[in-house]
């Protein structure tokens, strides 16, 4: 029980150090801060992810990387937004995450059609791989975009105005500052996530519990913390787009990139019950981000109870099975 609660409190401070880096280094950048968490916070909060998905086939348990995954990006749309929204709300109003949650439908789409085979090989990863360079070489197009739009000097002033009324936002803060923060965050969300992952592991196993279900209900809340830990923090900053971006950024990442780097150190199997389940329900929470990313609908409390519940409802299913 110390090492779960010493995990939790390393992964609030690392949390709120990685918001609080990405920000800045998205106004040192001139890159907008929603770009900066489909990147560096986005694969950073996701590090525990691809640790476990590589040390679970090395130690011939791949039913756990498999389940991890596909749990840990329902975990991420339900609970991880869902937390957020009960707190203090999201407004997504000023979010322009319509391109990138398009990217995220199709990397879902492509990694279930995948899932079909049975098996995902390496020449399936290769695929996935493939598809993540082409999303992160749009995500730099944009970036680079951006910033010539600001390179304009009245857009410029208008741009540090707006950058002024974030909170938490210091855009005179120092390189040496900037990268600690970062460097704190990438390092502690692992290490905490790890911390809290082996002690509720180690609990499930004694209970006799699949290493498939560990994989999509205790291992994967615990991979999830580092995104909930980042978007909680976001939330209360006022940071929508860093929230939305996080989630978006990290399932994707999770599907395209750990999968894809897993199945070059062994194949991993599809269980049948996650291709008959688990995968549906990680493509209807993905459906339900919609109106929130088209709509521009506000993200409440009474929506951060009715994704929370959803989630409760899911883990009670696949533990009763």
């Amino acid at each position: 029980m110390f090492y779960a609660t010493l995990g939790l409190v390393v992964l609030l401070l690392a949390g709120d150090a990685l918001v609080r880096g990405a920000v800045n280094l998205s106004l040192r950048l001139g890159v907008p801060a929603l770009i900066v968490s489909l990147t560096v916070v986005a694969f950073g909060t996701s590090a525990p992810e691809m640790l476990i998905a590589i040390s679970a086939i090395f130690d011939h348990a791949p039913g756990l990387a498999m389940g991890n995954v596909v749990g840990s990006n329902t975990a991420n749309i339900l609970l991880v937004l869902g937390v957020p929204a009960i707190l203090s709300g999201l407004n997504t109003a000023d979010c322009d995450t319509k391109r990138n949650y398009i990217f995220m439908l199709a990397a879902s789409a492509l990694f279930v059609f995948m899932c079909f085979n049975g098996v995902i090989t390496w020449i399936q990863g290769s695929v996935l791989l493939a598809a993540l360079g082409l999303i992160l070489m749009s995500a730099v197009q944009q970036a680079r975009a951006h910033r010539r739009s600001v390179a304009n000097g009245a857009m410029a002033t208008e741009s540090e105005d707006d950058d002024e009324d974030v909170e938490g936002a210091d855009p005179d803060m120092p390189w040496w500052k900037v990268c600690l923060l970062l460097v704190l965050g990438l390092i502690g969300l692992p290490l905490g996530a790890d911390l809290l992952v082996e002690a509720s592991t180690n609990i499930a196993r004694d209970y006799g519990v699949s290493d498939t279900v560990i994989g999509l209900t205790l291992v994967a809340i615990g991979t999830s913390l580092p995104e909930l830990a980042t978007t909680v923090m976001a939330a209360l900053r006022n940071q929508a787009d860093v929230a939305m971006g996080n989630v978006i950024g990290s399932n994707m990442f999770n599907l395209l990139a750990i999968i894809g780097v897993a199945s070059f150190v062994g194949p991993i199997p599809v269980a049948p019950d996650i291709l008959r389940f688990d995968l549906w329900v990680m493509l209807g929470a993905s459906l339900l981000l919609a109106p929130f990313v088209f709509w521009k609908w506000h993200m409440g409390r009474i929506w951060g109870v009715v994704l929370t519940s959803l989630y409760v409802v899911y883990l009670v299913t696949v533990l009763g099975t």
